[in-house]
Parts: structure tokens; C-alpha cells; sequence
């Protein structure tokens, strides 16, 4: 993939001029090294990372940067770091004379450093540890802020390093998860299209077709991913980054997150929230992935001549309450705002029901999805054993009252109200 031209910036026939304010992109065996010029004019240096991202890159990248003062941040390796507010404190004990951070990690050293860097106006780069998400080249900063998952559009990093040499040797189940996190761009690209057919949403069909060819040139690769194949780690690296520049260019991650991730956001709150297991981010989206095609097929078949689900305020308050705890009131505002509830959506179903079905059936089933997963080793037994019916039924109901964003689990929630997926 050409990131310089990437990060030129583009004059888009959708009437937009589309940029990303990265600096320099290095993904390639020994990448490190360009920390050495990389570095030159900055003289005091924070590393975050935690203790196996550390030892996996930390100990390499410094050897890098040279004569500076370097100070360290470093999680410990034992326990989920969770970007919330005391892990935002641990950083910024230590930026007082900071002038670059430098992030060794992935997903949450990522959006830990991005948060800090962009509220404290501190430019940082991050060394890429594993391939296993797609915001390393995103303005979006994933925290968990009074419990909520909250979604900040920060700034990007001034450079991502991503050396192949460290990143083939990340664990497995963190280069499962970023097929995965790619894969749940068949869903997420579905949702876009389907709020541009009904809404008239604005889709700019580069970014579009930027994302599902990366999502595309990286379906076939499960066989090398499993074998650490370098060059198939770097393909998956490079469509994790070019994922994160479309949302950059898009200035929203609309080309990347619809109801999958959602629904995978749900899970992770509640396993937060009542100290249960959940999956790393890709893997959950992957998972989730085939929820939301199993939510499509239903809808494929679906009689779009019918009358709009009401929900009573009494089951829809003691619903989310019981989906969300105390962090309920959030959403609830959000959707009052929004006006997604009261909005009857209905007989636009009706007169564009050939085109929503023309929509819906481009993405595979849930059982052709399965079958992708299960060639990069992601069995949905595993899924299934960890999140019961009952949990993932409620997903589907309430995952969309996350965000003020038209997906197919609106569409579910209109036509079929509380009926339950059936797995």
C-alpha cells in the first residue's frame, strides 16, 4: 500500500478534500529505526506501554532513540488495562516536561496516548506490538469514562511504526482479532450503505471502496495469518492502518463501525461492568459480525408491510437499565435527543423494500461469516459458551442505543421489537 500518496491527501469527486495529518508511516521489517531521525528534535521522551508490549518492542525502539531523556509509563502485564480515568492519570503524573509520547502497544496504549496527547496538546507516535485493530491511523480514542463507552475524536498520531519483525511474533489471539476487526467491515460498510439508500446519509464511495478492497485483500489470508507469514502480517497491518486513514478522511469511523460494533461494544461493557470475561475487541467484532448477518438474513425475509414495534416506556426503561446499569440515563438522553424511538420509519421501509433487500443480501450469511472465522481459528461455540442467548438477544436490542447511528439493528428493533435472534 502507497501511505505517502495516502497521506498527500486527495481533491474526492464527492466534493470533499480528504486528509490525514500523519506524518510518516513505516510499516516494514526493522521499522524501528526510523525513530532515530524521527526523534531528532524532541528532547524529553514518555514511553507508555505495559510489560509484555514493552518487552516485545519497548526495549527495541529505545535502543533508537538516542540522547534524549526518556521516562517511562509501564502497565502491568497481569491484568486488562482498561483506558479509564486512573489510567489517564498514571500518564500524566509523568508530562509535565514531556514533549513526545511515545506509545508501544496497540489498542488501548493507543487510545490512552491519543486521548492524553490530543486533551494535552503533546504529539505522540505509537510502535505497533500487534496487528490487532484498526485505530492506529484513527481520530477516534475508545475510553471507558465513568463506566460508558465513549468515542473522542482526538487527533491521529504523528507516526506509526510498525515493525514487522515484532508485530509477526504478537500472540495469535491478537492477530485473530485483527482479521477479525477487518472482517466486521462487510457489516459496517452494509450499515453505511443502508442509511445513504434511506436517509440519504453522505457515503463518498472512494472511502468506500478504499476500505472493502483492504477488507477483500485481507479475507484470503487466514492460512498465512496463522502461520506468523510475514508478508501476510504486513498486508493485515497495512489494511488495520488504511482502515484508520478512511475514518480520517471520513472524519467519523462510519466507514469502519455499524452494528457489529455495537454489538461487541455491548459485551465489553457489560463484562466491565459485572467483572466477566470478554473477548479482545477484533475477536468480539468478529463474533459480532455474524450476530448482525444473522439480524440481516431475518430482515431479508421479513414482511416490511407491517405496523412499527412500540416499546412501552416501562419495558424500555427497565430494559436498559438492566442492559446498562447505571450508566442507562446516558443512553436513554442520547436516544431522546435523537428521536430514534419516536421516529417511525416504517412505510420508508415499504417504498424502498426491493432496494434495502438488494442492500442486505451483499454481505455473506451468518453461515458463510462462521466459515471465514473458523479458518483463522475463531470457533463461535466459544462465543457462545461466554456470552449466553440471553445476553446476546439483549445485545441486539439495545447495542444500537450506544450511538446516534442508523444500522441494521434499528431496522430489527422497528420490524421484529423483542423477538429474539435465534441461534
Amino acid at each position: 500500500m502507497n501511505f505517502d500518496t495516502l497521506l498527500k491527501g486527495m481533491d474526492c469527486t464527492c466534493g470533499k478534500h480528504h486528509s490525514c495529518d500523519i506524518g510518516f508511516i513505516a510499516v516494514e521489517n526493522n521499522a524501528v529505526k526510523h525513530l532515530t531521525s524521527l526523534c531528532k528534535d524532541y528532547k524529553n521522551i514518555l514511553i507508555v506501554a505495559d510489560e509484555n508490549t514493552y518487552k516485545a518492542g519497548g526495549e527495541k525502539a529505545e535502543a533508537y532513540i538516542k540522547d534524549k531523556n526518556i521516562d517511562r509509563v509501564i502497565f502491568s502485564g497481569d491484568t486488562v488495562l482498561i483506558p479509564n480515568e486512573e489510567a489517564i492519570d498514571k500518564i500524566r503524573e509523568k508530562t509535565a516536561d514531556t514533549d513526545l509520547i511515545v506509545g508501544i502497544g496497540s489498542g488501548v496504549i493507543q487510545d490512552l496516548c491519543k486521548y492524553v496527547s490530543f486533551f494535552d496538546k503533546i504529539p505522540y507516535y505509537i510502535v505497533a506490538t500487534a496487528p490487532s485493530m484498526d485505530g492506529y491511523a484513527s481520530t477516534v480514542a475508545a475510553m471507558i469514562l465513568r463506566g460508558m463507552k465513549v468515542s473522542y475524536i482526538t487527533k491521529v498520531p504523528e507516526a506509526i511504526i510498525a515493525d514487522t519483525s515484532i508485530i509477526k511474533n504478537a500472540p495469535l489471539d491478537m492477530i485473530k482479532s485483527g482479521y477479525g476487526d477487518v472482517i466486521g467491515k462487510y457489516s459496517a460498510l452494509n450499515d453505511w450503505k443502508l442509511s445513504n439508500l434511506l436517509f440519504g446519509e453522505k457515503l463518498c464511495e472512494y472511502i468506500y471502496n478504499l476500505t472493502r478492497d483492504m477488507l477483500l485483500a485481507t479475507v484470503p489470508l487466514a492460512d498465512k495469518l496463522l502461520s506468523r507469514d510475514e508478508e501476510s502480517i504486513k498486508t493485515l497491518t497495512e489494511a488495520l492502518i488504511g482502515v484508520g486513514i478512511a475514518m480520517a478522511y471520513q472524519e467519523n469511523s462510519r466507514p469502519a463501525s455499524g452494528s457489529e460494533h455495537h454489538i461487541s461494544h455491548f459485551f465489553e461493557l457489560n463484562g466491565i461492568r459485572k467483572g466477566t470475561y470478554y473477548f479482545p475487541h477484533g475477536t468480539d467484532v468478529a463474533y459480532s459480525t455474524v450476530i448482525s448477518c444473522a439480524v440481516r438474513e431475518k430482515l431479508l425475509n421479513a414482511d416490511f408491510n407491517c405496523k412499527r414495534f412500540v416499546m412501552s416506556d416501562e419495558e424500555y426503561i427497565s430494559g436498559i437499565t438492566d442492559a446498562y446499569g447505571e450508566t442507562a440515563n446516558e443512553c436513554i438522553e442520547l436516544q431522546k435527543k435523537s428521536g430514534n424511538y419516536t421516529a417511525d420509519r416504517i412505510p420508508l421501509y415499504l417504498a424502498k423494500e426491493k432496494e434495502i433487500k438488494e442492500v442486505l443480501s451483499e454481505i455473506p450469511t451468518a453461515k458463510e461469516m462462521e466459515e471465514l472465522l473458523c479458518k483463522i481459528g475463531l470457533d463461535m461455540q466459544k462465543f457462545y459458551d461466554t456470552y449466553d442467548n440471553k445476553t446476546i438477544n439483549k445485545a441486539v436490542l439495545f447495542a444500537k442505543d450506544l450511538r446516534d447511528r442508523f444500522t441494521a439493528l434499528w431496522m430489527y428493533y422497528d420490524i421484529f421489537g423483542t423477538e429474539r435472534i435465534v441461534l
